[in-house]
């Protein structure tokens, strides 16, 4: 697990815990020597992480549409920007680059993103782990709906387990790092594309 895609909002939250959980684990990512890919903003939750992984000295690497760079809301400073044309190729190009996945506090586009990468590992499009990091209280709501949708059969209970819920970065890293994905059926290994 060399690079962990982060998902989390432009703004920095209601909670003065949000942006300390930020700064938590873009730290926590360069100190294990491991590579943060993010969406690329200096703003908000993605500000802190990014700032607190290039001041531990890690390396960064920014995904941002080209709409949203011209806004001037691109961070300047990071080891690598990718320009993007559109959101689609953002986060198809923040997968193909991560080895995990982490979704903090944020709003409907880190919700889009975290679903988008939590459906493809339903799917067994791939078998990266994915991690929630907040508090209980902020998933909680979330997670009570992911319940009540394998209460009505419309989600395996073993891919609600996919999320992994920590409120320590070093605590859910390590749990990401002994993930161990759902097989995939053998006649998925053979097909052709």
């Amino acid at each position: 697990m060399r690079s962990i895609c982060v998902f989390c909002g432009s703004s920095p939250g209601a909670d003065p815990a949000f942006v300390a959980g930020a700064k938590a684990l873009g730290r926590t990512i360069a100190e294990t020597g491991r590579t943060l890919v993010y969406g690329g903003g200096k703003v908000g939750l993605m500000g802190a992480l990014a700032d607190a992984a290039l001041a531990a000295g890690g390396k960064v690497i920014g995904v941002i549409p080209l709409a949203l760079a011209v806004k001037e809301v691109a961070h300047d400073g990071l080891t690598e920007m990718r320009v993007m044309a559109n959101m689609h190729e953002r986060k198809a190009m923040m997968a193909e680059l991560a080895d995990a996945f982490v979704a903090m506090p944020g709003g409907l586009g880190t919700l889009e993103e975290l679903f988008e990468v939590w459906t493809w590992a339903q799917l067994g499009f791939h078998g990266k782990p994915l991690g929630l990091l907040g508090s209980s209280d902020f998933f909680a709501p979330l997670l009570q709906f992911i319940d009540n949708l394998v209460a009505h059969r419309f989600v395996h209970p073993e891919h609600r387990k996919m999320a992994i819920l920590e409120q320590d970065p070093s605590l859910l890293l390590q749990r990401l790092e002994r993930y161990q994905a759902p097989r995939v059926p053998k006649w998925l290994d053979r097909a052709e594309v």
